[in-house]
């Protein structure tokens, strides 16, 4: 209990004069983006409504950073799109239930992440896969919506093939809906660099909402939206639970990076401190209120916590009070039902276009030939599986493992001789898997030249020793004695040495001086150090 303790805040801070003022500016934005982000799952657009309520004002009741907009966003949308698409028919009210039974599955997740403190989990996944997989999901999501975009129906399930149905097919193309997505996109992306506090979203929203209800444009509209507030439900699908706990882990660790990220950075800038650990416990209470209140799996949206913090947000209490705005405009929700699809199309699109970015693949190709192809692997896997997106994830995250386990088992080897000495320089780590690489090539040098009679491992680069390395080096050293080579070792690391003279013992000629031995070998004229 007293560790459950420690993830609450001590001390409850009383809202700022300009968290209001925030929270209103983010509503803005985050009701056009609610219903964007519910369509893009497949869900009800009250969905996202729904989601918005509940997670935006959870979320922001424990979280760590006072910045963190927490609600719909476009990747866990995309997560959960994937998900459920085999189970059931998109938009079916059993559908729209396995969708909240995901989003409680999301939340214990976190909750139990975080109560049990293993925050660190936050960083295992490699970065260039993480970089990978966000550019592909968002060039899925751009496909996604190029049929609403254009208005062009299609009953392809893989983004990829819907969006190339829709292109091929320019004669049924509605210049209406084009010119509006088009519009919705440069509000949002041309908007942000007039000011950061320009509210495209809502600006775009309202004018295209405008234009439909007063009959000036004929494009498809959203359709129903109903009025009223969203009702507590446990009544969900729970047989279902175990077919969703794959899913729901990798939307509780996938979804968290972009808050992890969002939350870093700002305590950086404010130089303040940042609790993964508690930031999981509050993301997980966002997603179990959004699984209550019949929404989906929530995250942290780079943009609304950006918006947020710009616009003098600096409490958690910004976050509350955005969700309360969106639970005040409820019962007028209805008014959203002659919004043009067209509208949220582009919408979803501007919101992604940024995270479609060379820059990480070049810096991977750059610094890693191996993880650029892990990067690539999983662009591809991703792309191929949609919707079924998660699994490309897991395809990246295997290749990753593989190529780590690839670099555990080499261990480059430097040699030279003098005289009838042969030097062994092993650089890596030396440990079960490992160890035999070692103990071949030296047992090949030494019968490709019989004058050797003296071998002397120099084992300063051996960033790790673990009990199978030492045991290696023991047989090594057994087997060389056996042919009358004799083996120093040299410069052994500190935390090494204990361990060497418990396993090695005896078997050295000279081993109780082996601190002498090794300043022997050292004085002794030796190659320069190879350029790092």
């Amino acid at each position: 209990m007293g560790s459950a303790r420690q993830l609450l805040p001590r001390r409850v801070p009383s809202p700022a004069r300009g968290d209001l003022v925030a929270a209103v500016t983010v509503a803005l934005v985050l009701v056009p983006q609610s219903l964007a982000y519910a369509k893009l799952a497949g869900l009800p657009v009250v969905t996202g409504l729904y989601t918005a309520v509940a997670a935006t004002i959870a979320g922001g009741l424990i979280g760590s950073s006072r910045y963190l907009q927490t609600g719909p966003v476009a990747l866990s949308s995309l997560l959960t799109l994937g998900a459920l698409t085999s189970l059931t028919s998109v938009g079916s009210d059993q559908y729209v239930a396995l969708a909240a039974l995901l989003a409680l599955v999301v939340g214990v997740v976190r909750l139990l992440i975080g109560l049990l403190r293993w925050g660190f989990v936050a960083y295992l996944m490699s970065q260039p896969v993480v970089s990978a997989f966000t550019a592909a999901a968002a060039l899925l999501i751009v496909c996604s919506q190029l049929p609403a975009l254009l208005e062009v129906p299609t009953d392809e399930s893989s983004p990829v093939r819907a969006a190339l149905d829709a292109v091929r097919e320019p004669a049924g193309w509605n210049p209406t809906a084009i010119a509006i997505g088009a519009g919705m996109v440069a509000l949002v992306l041309l908007g942000r660099r007039v000011s950061p506090l320009f509210p495209g979203a809502f600006v775009g929203a309202t004018a295209a909402l405008l234009l439909t209800t007063h009959g000036v444009v004929d494009v498809a509209e959203v359709g129903d939206v109903p009025s009223g507030l969203p009702v507590p439900s446990l009544a969900l699908p729970w047989s279902e639970t175990p077919s969703l706990l794959v899913a729901g882990v990798v939307i509780a660790l996938v979804g968290f990076a972009e808050a992890a990220s969002i939350s870093r950075k700002y305590a950086s800038e404010d130089r303040e401190t940042w609790d993964p650990d508690r930031e999981f416990v509050g993301q997980g209470l966002a997603n179990v209120a959004s699984g209550v209140l019949q929404g989906y799996p929530a995250g942290g949206s780079f943009s609304r916590s950006s918006l947020n913090r710009l616009s003098g947000a600096r409490t958690r209490w910004s976050g509350v009070l955005a969700g309360v705005v969106v639970l005040a405009l409820m019962p007028a929700a209805s008014v959203l039902s002659d919004l043009p699809q067209a509208a949220l199309a582009g919408l979803i699109i501007a919101a992604v276009l940024p995270l479609l970015r060379l820059r990480p693949f070049l810096e991977v190709w750059r610094v890693s030939k191996p993880q650029f192809a892990v990067a690539m692997a999983t662009v591809v896997a991703t792309l191929a599986t949609a919707p079924h997106v998660e699994r490309g994830l897991l395809v990246g995250v295997g290749l990753s493992l593989g190529v780590h386990l690839w670099r555990e088992l080499r261990v480059d080897v430097e040699t030279w001789t003098e005289g009838r000495t042969l030097h062994v320089r092993p650089q890596g780590v030396l440990y079960f898997g490992s160890a035999p690489a070692l103990e071949e090539r030296a047992a090949a040098l030494v019968a490709a030249d019989p004058a050797i009679d003296v071998v002397v491992l120099h084992l300063e680069r051996l960033g790790r020793l673990d009990v199978t390395g030492a045991l290696a080096l023991r047989s090594l050293v057994d087997d060389m004695q056996l042919s009358g080579v004799r083996v120093v070792l040299a410069g052994s690391q500190p935390q090494s040495r204990r361990l060497l003279h418990t396993v090695l013992g005896d078997a050295l000629d000279g081993a109780a001086d082996q601190e002498g031995a090794e300043r022997r070998v050292t004085d002794r004229r030796r190659p320069p150090e190879p350029a790092e």
